[in-house]
C-alpha cells in the first residue's frame, strides 16, 4: 500500500497505539516485523500513520504485542482501511489541515466536551457570528477562505444536530456570553441559537458566571472527544499559531479531571438555561 503523504491526525494516532503496544512488550521493529513477515519499514509507516493497514493485521499485531484490551482493539479495528472520503475531504487544500483534522475527530467521538472562556462553541455557530470572527483574522483573509472557513464550520455541526447526534456538553464562561461578536443583532441571534440548541437531549450547556471566581481552565478553548475507547480520546486545544492534539494517557486523565471540576463549578442546566436568557434580552 502506498504511503500517505500527509497523514491526518486520526491516522497519527492509530500508528501511536500500535508503537505504545509494541513499546509496552518491550518489542522492537525489527523483532515484530519479523514476527509479521514484513520488513521494518513496514512497521515504522504503519506507527507514523503513513500506511493504513487490514483489520486483520491490525489484530495479528495485538496479539503480537499481547494486548488483552480487547475494546481498545475493536476500537483500533473500526480505524483499519486508510483513510475514508467524507465530506470535510472536499476542502482539503482550501482551508488550514488542522480544521480537518477536528471534523474528522468530532465525527468518530462518541461524546464531546467543551470549555470556552472567550468564545462561544463552534458547533452552534450562527453564519454571521462565524463570519463576524473570521473576519477579525490579522492579516485578513481572502473572501473566498472566509466563505471556506465559515462553510465548513457549518457543516460540522451535524455531529451534534443531525440524525446521529452524539452526546455534548459546553461550559461557557459569561465573558463569551457577553462578547458582541458581530454586533448586538448578531449576538442577540447567537445566543437565541444557543438556546434553540440547548433544547436538544443531547446538548447540555452550563455556564460559569463572573461571581464564580477563577476556576480551573480559566482562559482556555478545550475540546475532549470521547472515543469508543478511553485510551484513544482526544483533546484539542486552540492557540495563535495552530491547534494543539493531546493524546498521552496522562495528560487525558487530567483533562477529565478538569473537566470535572469545572462542570461542578458551573451553575446546573436549567439555571444555566435562565441565565442566558438574561443575557439576550439585555441586548
Amino acid at each position: 500500500m502506498a504511503p500517505q503523504k500527509s497523514p491526518t491526525v486520526r491516522q497519527r494516532r492509530f500508528g501511536t497505539e500500535l508503537r505504545r503496544m509494541r513499546e509496552a512488550v518491550g518489542m522492537s521493529a525489527p523483532s515484530a516485523a519479523g514476527l509479521l513477515g514484513t520488513n521494518r519499514t513496514v512497521i515504522s509507516n504503519i506507527e507514523a500513520g503513513r500506511f493504513g493497514i487490514s483489520e486483520q493485521r491490525l489484530r495479528r499485531l495485538a496479539s503480537i504485542y499481547e494486548c488483552t484490551d480487547s475494546a481498545l482493539v475493536d476500537a483500533l479495528a473500526e480505524m483499519t482501511g486508510g483513510r475514508k472520503v467524507h465530506w470535510w475531504e472536499e476542502y482539503r487544500g482550501k482551508i488550514p489541515p488542522d480544521f480537518l483534522d477536528v471534523s474528522e475527530i468530532e465525527h468518530y467521538a462518541v461524546r464531546l466536551r467543551t470549555v470556552q472562556t472567550t468564545h462561544l462553541p463552534g458547533l452552534f455557530h450562527t453564519e454571521e457570528h462565524a463570519r463576524a470572527i473570521i473576519d477579525l483574522f490579522v492579516p485578513p483573509l481572502p473572501r473566498l477562505e472566509v466563505e471556506l472557513r465559515v462553510a465548513h464550520r457549518l457543516a460540522r455541526q451535524t455531529v451534534v444536530t443531525g440524525d446521529r447526534a452524539i452526546p455534548y456538553t459546553g461550559v461557557i464562561h459569561e465573558a463569551a456570553l457577553r462578547m458582541q461578536f458581530g454586533g448586538r443583532k448578531v449576538a442577540r441571534a447567537q445566543l437565541n441559537r444557543l438556546l434553540e440548541d440547548g433544547e436538544r437531549d443531547n446538548v447540555t450547556f452550563l455556564v460559569i458566571p463572573f461571581d464564580a471566581g477563577g476556576f480551573t481552565m480559566a482562559g482556555d478553548s478545550v475540546l475532549y472527544a470521547e472515543a469508543p475507547s478511553s485510551q484513544l480520546d482526544t483533546v484539542h486545544m486552540d492557540s495563535h499559531t495552530g491547534a494543539v492534539f493531546i493524546d498521552s494517557p496522562t495528560q487525558l486523565a487530567n483533562f477529565r479531571k478538569r473537566l470535572d471540576m469545572v462542570e461542578k463549578t458551573a451553575l446546573d442546566p436549567e439555571t444555566s438555561r435562565d441565565f442566558i436568557k438574561s443575557i439576550t434580552k439585555d441586548l
